[in-house]
């Protein structure tokens, strides 16, 4: 599975839109970015599906122009005008060459989803493996209202039991994406959320 971050030459702040190329092509959240069409549209003439982590804004603002532009399945946790699948904790969905579970993951957005293969993590917001905070794990920001930190704790205890030990591909919201050991990334991220303290001090 090829995997291009197509949000990567964005001059405003967007998340990391990926497009997973394979059995069936399928974009990982859609950013913010205009234009991300056209990007997707360097690497194919077809779009089978987006598949939302969740709705905060910088994933989804460029969403109905990806839908007008390719007409792909939508799925998501939440409801959106988009959305043509709902997706709930523990069900599958292909994305490229893989079968992935998605993983509910709320704390950051009560909407979230994390989706887990055999070998590679779309972790969108829950946790990523660096940030202006950390590197080498971070997880979401919790200090908006709505968000909780002792939520997304929960949460990424969820995902790490419910990920295989041979995971080696993580691809987060934001920061830059990972190869190797990410159970170790996300264990890492756990234990710096589970210390309490402010992501962002003042």
């Amino acid at each position: 599975m090829r995997v291009e971050e197509v949000t990567a030459d964005a001059e405003s702040f967007t998340c990391n839109a990926y497009l997973a190329l394979g059995e069936r092509d399928v974009l990982v959240d859609a950013g913010a970015m205009a234009g991300v069409a056209d990007v997707i549209g360097e690497h194919t003439e077809t779009l089978d599906a987006v598949v939302l982590t969740h709705q905060h804004g910088d994933h989804v603002e460029a969403l109905s122009e990806v839908v007008e532009a390719f007409d792909p399945d939508v799925y998501a946790y939440a409801e959106h005008e988009h959305r043509t699948h709902a997706l709930g904790d523990g069900d599958s969905v292909a994305i490229g060459d893989e079968a992935f579970e998605a993983v509910y993951t709320p704390g950051h957005a009560d909407d979230h989803l994390a989706f887990v293969s055999d070998a590679t993590l779309f972790s969108g917001d829950v946790v990523v493996h660096d940030d202006g905070a950390f590197s080498y794990g971070s997880f979401g920001r919790t200090d908006m209202p709505g968000q909780s930190r002792e939520t997304l704790i929960e949460s990424v205890e969820r995902l790490l039991a419910r990920m295989p030990a041979g995971v080696e591909h993580m691809y987060s919201g934001h920061g830059g994406t990972y190869h190797g050991d990410v159970r170790d990334v996300v264990e890492t991220a756990l234990e710096r959320a589970e210390k309490r303290e402010p992501k962002y001090p003042e």
